[in-house]
């Protein structure tokens, strides 16, 4: 074999291999649900190291500050849409997480301050704390259950109930507490373990969101309970016929979102030290958003852990971009807006082309 036909197969080799890698890759993207969004972050990522690269002084994306703000702000949100995401692929939604966001985490405070669990109180316990944030965590489970009792036992779309639930919640919280913020300082070692911050760039929350993260991409890919949760909100009545309680397990997902927006609420409240009554008006939406963005879908039965945790530092890292260049505050709004209208777009073109 000359040495022109050895180069020639080693160039179509080498082109053949190439195809086969871009192949996999468009394969991955479409097929999977977090496929577009993971492209969307990448691009995202570099366009902003690029400009803060290039700008230092203007953009500090890549200072220290910045990033440790990002990833203090990211997790308690994380945290919830990782609840909201899993209820949504059952094929439920729960617009109440917000407001229990806010309760909750002043159930727990005002627990553990009357018990003397905060840095501030004679004889303070380190136990009180942990003992507190089991109890709003029950709590949020149960809740999360009645919001499913009531859906599922007089058929009423989710989105009424939760969304009746929402006005319930935000009332009960002002009759609890009233309108004024409420001091919470937990005592040692609670703050370190749900407020700490690590090398001066990590935060104690966004550990505990990778924690989380890993703990439900186990239950949702890799357990019964969660291709229960894709088969329920998939086709109700296949998943009968193989055997599946559609009631059971979207009272399980009601459940899992309400115990997550307890404990978002509580990991919120210690890193800031103080809560506000209203503090979590809104951020039901942007877990949504957050879902959404990351491939779930809105009928149910698609959506993946990765997509949801990917949505959600996108929705930051818009958030992020905007601060730094000084943008207006409703800049943000319309962003996350046009993005949800484009995954929802480019989620239904994929499915589309694989029908």
């Amino acid at each position: 074999m000359s040495g022109y036909q050895s180069d020639h197969i080693k160039k179509a080799i080498s082109e053949r291999n190439n195809r086969s890698l871009w192949k996999k890759m468009a394969d991955w993207t479409r097929d999977r649900p977090e496929g577009g969004i993971a492209v969307m972050f990448i691009v995202a990522q570099v366009v902003c190291v690029i400009a803060a690269l290039a700008m230092p002084d203007q953009f500090r994306y890549l200072s220290q500050p910045n990033i440790a703000v990002f990833f203090k702000a990211m997790a308690p949100l994380g945290i919830m849409a990782l609840g909201v995401g899993t209820l949504m692929i059952a094929g439920e939604y729960d617009l109440s997480v917000g407001m229990l966001f806010s309760f909750l985490s002043i159930v727990c405070a005002t627990l553990t301050n009357d018990w003397g669990g905060d840095i501030g109180a004679e004889n303070a316990s380190a136990i009180v704390p942990f003992v507190a944030l089991l109890i709003v965590l029950v709590l949020g489970a149960l809740i999360g259950s009645a919001h499913a009792f009531i859906t599922l036992r007089f058929s009423i779309p989710s989105f009424i109930t939760t969304l009746g639930a929402m006005l319930f919640w935000r009332s009960a919280t002002l009759f609890y507490h009233g309108a004024v913020a409420l001091r919470y300082k937990p005592s040692e070692p609670f703050f370190s373990m749900f407020g700490g911050v690590f090398l001066d760039l990590f935060s104690s929350s966004i550990i505990w969101l990778a924690i989380m993260s890993v703990l439900f991409y186990f239950l949702l890919h890799h357990h019964r309970l969660g291709n229960h949760f894709y088969a329920v909100g998939g086709n109700k009545n296949a998943a009968i016929a193989i055997g599946i309680d559609p009631a059971r397990t979207k009272t399980i997902a009601f459940a899992i979102a309400g115990t997550m927006a307890a404990f978002s609420g509580v990991l919120a409240a210690t890193r800031v030290g103080s809560i506000q009554p209203g503090g979590g008006a809104g951020m039901e939406l942007q877990a949504i958003a957050a879902s959404v963005i990351g491939g779930a879908a809105l009928t149910g039965g698609r959506g993946s852990i990765l997509g949801i945790v990917l949505g959600t530092a996108l929705v930051f890292t818009i958030q992020d971009v905007l601060l730094l260049i000084r943008a207006p505050a409703y800049y943000f709004d319309g962003f996350v807006g046009l993005l949800i209208v484009l995954a929802v777009i480019m989620n239904t073109a994929v499915r589309r082309s694989k029908a």
